[in-house]
């Protein structure tokens, strides 16, 4: 009787145990960021089906050259959005937790509103003076280039804005607002403009595929902005609200140049292969590097989920929680990256078959630029476990070399070898790049981010 008395005692305690457990596991810091990137993750795989397929049909409709036209443009769109934001999508995901924990909600408030406004301020500039370069300096590029890079000035303005939103919304948490519109909705509506601009009779070629693109920038970032206005009353209490513009752009710039450095390393590629070789080897590449964005989605996806915890954690001063953090987002980030390779390779040839017979030349490529990403996922997100610590400066040092190393590469290699030479580069730069990440990060902040632990020790 004993006996049966112990085990009815022991059942409840074992399973109150197990619930307690569960509990603080699903309340964990790094199971909320798991889960915010897996959400990011599965987002941007079900936005790049989107993507493929619309650029598929391009590609086809429109061939080679002309989609080589259209690429070219939009590459520069991104190009530029991505630096007139100032670097204050960045520094939202570490101004947003700062503020919050401190009960520094005047601040909050400003920065919340003041940031959208120099952000859209910036991009309508930054638009206005790339008209004015365009008209000045247009007639040296190909006559069928010039009309769709006007086109992509004009979504330039809210290009930028979607990212503020996306840097707010991050911040929140609300990683569904952040990123459903830009990467789910925008390349839906893309599709359903250029098919009613095709029914309608209009030559499906540059011009119209970016005035598609330009609509459907607008119509998303203005979702965005409404989705995002809601998360905000939730989450922010109303009050007054003060301004330190001058404090977040002494912050932000060095940020953005991090930033700038990482974007044009990851976007030159494709405009110093534009300087030597046709718009149709353009579309070749751009190819394969769309097909290799489901591995670089791991990397986006982790980064997404853990800014802002890296912030809060350097805030609170909780050194050992942040070792074992940056350490779990590293195996978070190799682990699927090389699975996804993995598949990505096997399947190459016939996915680049759908653009069309003749892209099946890029799959060289594939394995070039694989490497690449393999390298990086190896340090997991190091550059953010580093800007949120205040090192963004160093880290722009680190992109300034692998910048040089790559622009060195590609215009040394691309004249010879083409889009094989272009994707040797940047293969050779991002792999310096992440060993001088790991480097910086293990001697500044006690951190080591790479892959392999040979001794296990946090």
């Amino acid at each position: 009787m004993a006996v049966t008395d112990t085990h009815d005692f022991a059942a409840p305690s074992f399973v109150a145990r197990l619930q307690t457990r569960i509990r603080a596991t699903l309340s964990s810091e790094q199971f909320a960021a798991q889960r915010m990137a897996g959400t990011a993750f599965l987002i941007r795989v079900a936005g790049a089906a989107i993507v493929f397929l619309s650029q598929v049909v391009l590609a086809r409709w429109m061939g080679g050259s002309e989609f080589g036209s259209y690429v070219y443009a939009a590459t520069l769109l991104m190009l530029v959005g991505d630096i007139t934001h100032l670097g204050l999508p960045l520094t939202a995901q570490r101004y947003v937790p700062e503020y919050t924990l401190r009960g520094d909600f005047d601040r909050l408030r400003g920065f919340i509103l003041g940031s959208r406004w120099i952000v859209f301020a910036a991009g309508t500039a930054g638009a206005c003076a790339s008209a004015v370069l365009l008209h000045l300096f247009g007639r040296s590029l190909d006559s069928g280039t010039v009309l769709p890079i006007y086109l992509a000035c004009v979504a330039l303005p809210f290009y930028a804005l979607s990212n503020m939103l996306d840097g707010l919304a991050r911040s929140y948490d609300a990683i569904k607002v952040a990123l459903l519109p830009p990467f789910v909705l925008r390349p839906m509506l893309l599709i359903a403009a250029i098919a009613l601009a095709y029914a309608m009779g209009y030559a499906v070629d540059a011009p119209t595929a970016m005035a598609a693109y330009a609509f459907a920038i607008w119509g998303t970032t203005l979702l965005q902005l409404a989705l995002l206005g809601r998360e905000i009353k939730r989450n922010v209490p109303a009050g007054p609200r003060q301004y330190d513009v001058r404090g977040w752009l002494a912050t932000s710039l060095p940020v953005l140049t991090v930033w700038m450095f990482f974007l044009l390393l990851t976007y030159t590629d494709v405009l110093v292969l534009r300087q030597f070789r046709p718009p149709d080897e353009v579309a070749h590449y751009f190819a394969a590097t769309k097909i290799l964005a489901l591995v670089f989605f791991v990397y986006f996806s982790v980064s997404a989920a853990v800014a802002h915890r890296f912030a809060a954690l350097h805030v609170a001063g909780d050194h050992e929680a942040l070792a074992d953090f940056a350490a779990s987002t590293v195996r978070w980030t190799f682990w699927p990256s090389l699975a996804a390779t993995i598949v990505v390779l096997a399947l190459g040839k016939p996915i680049l078959w759908l653009f069309g017979p003749d892209f099946v030349v890029a799959y060289r490529q594939l394995f070039i630029l694989a490497a690449s990403l393999i390298a990086r996922a190896a340090v997991g997100p190091a550059e953010r476990a580093l800007s949120m610590s205040g090192e963004q400066r160093v880290c722009a040092l680190v992109y300034a070399v692998a910048l040089a190393i790559n622009l060195g590469g590609a215009f040394a290699l691309a004249p010879r070898f083409g889009a094989n030479g272009v994707a040797a580069a940047i293969a050779i730069a991002i792999t310096a790049e992440s060993i001088m990440l790991f480097v910086i990060a293990k001697r500044r902040l006690g951190l080591h981010l790479f892959i392999w632990r040979p001794h296990a020790k946090r």
